[in-house]
C-alpha cells in the first residue's frame, strides 16, 4: 500500500467536505433570515454532518501518519434564492458521491481498504443527503415558492406553543 496515495484521497475529500460545512453554513444564515426555518435548519443539520465526515478523514490521514490539511476545496457562493440554493446542494452532493466512489476504487487498487470503506461510508451519506434536498425541490416545483413559506408558519406557531 502507497500511504501516500490514500493520504492524497483522503485530503482531497476533507477540502470537499469542509468546502460543504462552508457553503451550507452560508445557506443556512441567509435562508434563517429570510424566514425559511425548516430548510435552513436542514442545511445546519446537514453542515454539522458534514463536519463528522471532516473529523473521520482527519482520523484516517493520522493513522496513516499524514498530515491534514484543513483547506476549503474553493470560496463560498453567494447564493440566497431557496430554489438555487437547494440545487446547488444537490449538485455539490452528486458531484462527491461519484468523486469519493472514485476514491474508493483508487484506494481499492492501493490495497488500502480502510479508507476504500470510509469512502464508501461517505457515498451513502451523501446520497442520503441528495435525497433530502431532492425532496425539497420536488415540493418546491409540486407546491410552488410558498412552500417554503408554509412551512415557516406552521413551525413559529408551533414554537410558540411550545414556550
Amino acid at each position: 500500500m502507497d500511504k501516500s496515495k490514500s493520504i492524497s484521497l483522503l485530503n482531497k475529500a476533507v477540502a470537499d467536505e469542509l468546502q460543504a460545512v462552508h457553503q451550507y453554513m452560508y445557506f443556512h444564515f441567509h435562508l434563517d433570515d429570510q424566514g425559511f426555518k425548516p430548510l435552513a435548519q436542514l442545511f445546519k443539520r446537514i453542515a454539522i454532518q458534514e463536519m463528522g465526515h471532516v473529523e473521520t478523514l482527519a482520523e484516517r490521514v493520522l493513522f496513516l501518519k499524514g498530515d491534514v490539511e484543513m483547506v476549503s476545496a474553493g470560496p463560498v457562493e453567494k447564493i440566497t434564492e431557496p430554489e438555487a440554493v437547494v440545487a446547488k446542494a444537490m449538485a455539490m452532493e452528486d458531484e462527491s458521491t461519484r468523486w469519493y466512489n472514485q476514491a474508493a476504487l483508487e484506494c481499492a487498487a492501493n490495497a488500502d481498504s480502510a479508507s476504500k470503506q470510509v469512502f464508501e461510508q461517505l457515498v451513502r451519506d451523501e446520497e442520503g443527503h441528495f435525497d433530502l434536498f431532492e425532496k425539497q425541490r420536488d415540493n418546491i416545483q409540486r407546491f410552488g415558492p410558498s412552500y417554503l413559506a408554509l412551512q415557516s408558519f406552521g413551525s413559529s406557531s408551533a414554537e410558540g406553543a411550545a414556550s
